[in-house]
């Protein structure tokens, strides 16, 4: 897709023919310039040449039932840039309507994490505000496509975004926040701030900077270790932002804010997962608007996902001491889910 061209070409039109053809991308979600049947053949020739609207992915559909605790009704995507480059996003559909689109900001990850896919990538490069988008628009486009109902003209939209995906958000700041403005926009997506949420492995800057935009949009922090020692393994990063560091720019964060934060703690077979370690958790995140939210691990290699057993031992412990947590199940196991999984894997989908 490219739309860099889009006010140049309708220049010397009518200005309400911008507003028609953004309405057409932004909300209508059209796929081909000849749908906007409101143009001129002519014109909309002319569009589909110098700002193209196709949008070339790979797609993964969960074989889950939908609205399973399993992850049914996920959907994942993976999208050629115009430069060539892979990224993925993940559609999550849920029984009550609700439908995320957990994005990437990224082509690849500088920071390497071990539990990650995309870190064994590298970094390739970060991507535009559009190409933060686009990933929205193909989902808007997948959901039209299959809940059109023709007797209303309705289909359901994406309600959700999450940047959750390939990259670090905060070191692509700018790109970010701009496709959030207009994710947020009423005359794009209209998406409430509070349905969109940015995760961060803990760049300080990244966290002071979004105190001061005042968006009420959700924080989270990619914690995964209750120590700076297992964390540094785990995430090189910590050895720049130690957790002490990284959870005084939280508190600072809600202080200015009064918006709760989430942590997000990916549960790793014998690696994080013990007693012991659900009671140094609980030591650190023992404050009324820190939420902790558990992930069971989608496996990418040298690690596993705990067992039954084991997560509920570690939710109990976190239960007696009263800490705030949820257990998010996997979405999608089965679609190569995990983040960078599918970007990575060069063979078509079956």
């Amino acid at each position: 897709m490219n739309l860099d061209n889009l006010e140049k070409v309708l220049e010397k039109e009518p200005k309400y023919r911008l507003k028609q053809a953004k309405d057409a991308v932004f909300k209508n979600f059209i796929s081909d310039w000849s749908e906007a049947t409101f143009f001129a053949k002519d014109l909309r020739d002319k569009l589909n040449k110098e700002c193209p609207l196709k949008i070339e992915a790979d797609v993964l559909v969960s074989k889950k039932p939908f609205g399973s605790a399993q992850g049914g009704g996920s959907v994942k995507a993976r999208i050629k840039l115009r430069d060539g480059l892979m990224i993925e996003t993940v559609l999550m559909r849920h029984i009550d309507n609700r439908n995320t689109v957990c994005v990437s900001s990224q082509v690849g990850c500088p920071l390497g994490c071990l539990f990650c896919a995309t870190g064994k990538m590298g970094f390739k490069k970060n991507l535009t505000s559009d190409e933060i988008i686009e990933q929205v628009i193909f989902f808007n486009r997948y959901l039209k496509k299959i809940t059109l109902s023709e007797a209303e003209g309705l289909f359901q939209r994406v309600t959700n975004v999450t940047y959750m995906g390939m990259g670090e958000p905060f070191l692509n700041y700018e790109n970010v926040l701009k496709s959030i403005r207009i994710l947020n926009d009423k005359e794009y997506f209209n998406i409430g701030a509070r349905s969109i949420s940015v995760s961060t492995a803990g760049i300080i800057e990244g966290i002071k900077k979004l105190s001061q935009e005042g968006l009420q949009i959700n924080l989270a922090i990619s914690l995964h270790a209750p120590n700076d020692k297992l964390r540094k393994e785990l995430m090189p990063i910590d050895k720049k932002y130690p957790l002490e560091a990284v959870l005084k720019a939280v508190d600072d964060y809600i202080n200015k804010t009064k918006r709760k934060v989430m942590f997000e703690y990916v549960l790793i077979k014998g690696v994080n997962d013990s007693d012991e370690q659900a009671m140094e958790l609980a030591k650190i995140m023992n404050k009324k608007l820190y939420f902790v939210n558990l992930i069971l691990y989608n496996a990418t290699g040298i690690f596993k996902a705990s067992d039954t057993k084991r997560v509920e031992g570690f939710k109990r412990v976190l239960g007696k001491e009263k800490i705030n947590f949820s257990q998010r199940y996997r979405f999608g196991d089965d679609i190569q889910a995990a983040c960078g999984q599918f970007a990575t894997n060069t063979k078509s989908p079956q």
